[in-house]
């Protein structure tokens, strides 16, 4: 995987074109790793995409063709590997964008889905392929699908297996937006530029929130939220923006 940072952007980048940048247990724990250790003290956004023309096909199944020694083995394995890379995304107080360069299969339209954002090149092809190899979708798959595109729609696709376009991605929400694969690096950048004039903070608390919150009941959900409300009410980027209001500019977040 390469790793690039500039101007404030982390830039993940899958790196296996001639395997269609399918990932092994090793970038996945790298990927987790990296993300693991992003704040926004020194980022303002996360951009993961995949070298060539495809974001990732999936798992590796290489090496998925070695069955581990037991069941415990097993879990041990994807949860410390592919499990982490969900706890990472989903914890990350920096917003991820996710650019899909080209296909997103299996474990590839996972990380899709677990981005914060998510724009594609309208060549884009999408598939929740794990029922093709007798799996159930994992890296965060039976978590955030049935959250973003709906139970019923996450049924068809996790059953199925089934292959749609960058269209159809947009209008399950998976993706904010199909554009022309051209203009992908230029949606991405505005979109990047836009976080970047942002309070990164207080953005990360909103993100925080909002996947706390998913599994609470309504009264824990409120009380949560008052409370990162009270911290970002006590923040510098509220007293900037009020300022910024009361005197007619634009605010200048740090």
């Amino acid at each position: 995987m390469q790793i690039d940072t500039d101007d404030g952007v982390l830039r993940l980048r899958f790196d296996r074109p001639d395997a269609r940048n399918a990932l092994t247990t090793e970038t996945a724990g790298e990927l987790a790793e990296t993300i693991e250790a992003a704040t926004p003290d020194e980022y303002d956004a996360i951009v993961i995409t995949g070298e060539g023309t495809a974001f990732s096909a999936g798992g590796d199944l290489e090496s998925l063709a070695e069955t581990p020694e037991s069941s415990q083995a097993a879990y041990e394995e994807v949860t410390e590997t592919f499990g982490r890379v969900v706890e990472a995304m989903l914890e990350c107080p920096v917003p991820i964008v996710a650019k899909v360069n080209g296909d997103a299969i299996g474990a590839g339209l996972s990380i899709v889905a677990l981005a914060d954002l998510a724009f594609a090149a309208d060549d884009a092809t999408f598939s929740c392929a794990f029922v093709r190899v007798g799996l159930i979708p994992d890296t965060g798959g039976t978590v955030m699908l049935p959250h973003i595109v709906g139970l019923r729609a996450a049924k068809r696709l996790a059953f199925t297996g089934e292959f749609f376009d960058a269209d159809r991605a947009a209008d399950l929400e998976l993706v904010n937006e199909a554009v022309p694969a051209d203009e992908l690096d230029d949606r991405v950048a505005e979109t990047v530029a836009g976080l970047a004039n942002g309070p990164t903070a207080t953005i990360g608390m909103m993100k925080q929130a909002m996947h706390e919150n998913m599994s609470r009941s309504w009264d824990e959900a409120l009380d949560y939220e008052n409370l990162l409300q009270a911290q970002a009410r006590t923040s510098e980027a509220h007293e900037e923006g009020v300022a910024a209001f009361l005197e007619d500019r634009d605010p200048d977040f740090e």
